[in-house]
């Protein structure tokens, strides 16, 4: 019976190499894995969804939503009294955008330094204006250049009547070369002038409302 059971697994061996040559290959080493390779197409993960991957936002607590911005209102002006101005427009403008930035700047300054109420300081929209000249010999007319006229204004509240004349005084002696200067008090007129006009867009909201 021994003899008989040692026989059997070479003869089964013996078969089985002549059916399959592959199978007489080595297997590999239980106790050594890092020996074992496998091809491309058995990866495990190369069928697992990856979306996801990256993500943070979702990690992040939810905030409410922005709400729309209302349109700006004009401020309500200061009235003018015995001893101080209403609300005045101190209105800077020229052709060169750095130079009207900068002389900006020394107003707001100096409206700090002398004790002046600042309530408000911004940029009008800016003007283009096209210079056209005639052929020599001809009607037709042609562009010559484009002149952009950039404003600034900074407004004051409650200017002291005395202390008026001085501030002015000074903004005209430092006042720039190619700066037109102007004050004048604030109108609704003026706060209109902050915004561009779009007359398509209004067109539409007129017939809208018809």
């Amino acid at each position: 019976m021994n003899h008989v059971f040692r026989k059997l697994p070479v003869t089964v061996t013996q078969q089985a190499s002549i059916l399959s040559p592959s199978l007489c290959r080595t297997t590999p080493s239980i106790q050594h894995p890092v020996w074992c390779t496998a091809s491309v197409g058995d990866r495990e993960y190369k069928g697992m969804p990856t979306h996801g991957i990256g993500r943070w936002k979702y990690l992040l607590p939810r905030q409410a939503p922005k709400k729309k911005k209302d349109k700006t209102q004009m401020k309500q002006m200061v009235s003018a009294t015995d001893t101080a101005y209403g609300t005045l427009n101190v209105k800077v403008s020229g052709y060169d955008m750095t130079v009207v930035e900068h002389y900006s700047q020394y107003i707001h300054n100096l409206c700090n330094r002398l004790g002046v109420q600042v309530a408000e300081s911004y940029a009008l929209p800016t003007k283009s204006t096209e210079v056209m000249l005639m052929q020599e010999q001809g009607n037709k007319m042609y562009v010559d250049a484009v002149l952009k006229t950039h404003q600034r204004v900074v407004q004051l509240s409650s200017l002291n009547t005395s202390l008026c004349p001085i501030f002015v005084d000074v903004l005209l002696k430092n006042q720039p070369e190619g700066v037109q200067l102007s004050v004048k008090e604030h109108t609704e007129a003026d706060f209109q002038a902050r915004f561009k006009a779009r007359p398509e867009l209004e067109g539409l909201i007129a017939q809208i409302n018809q």
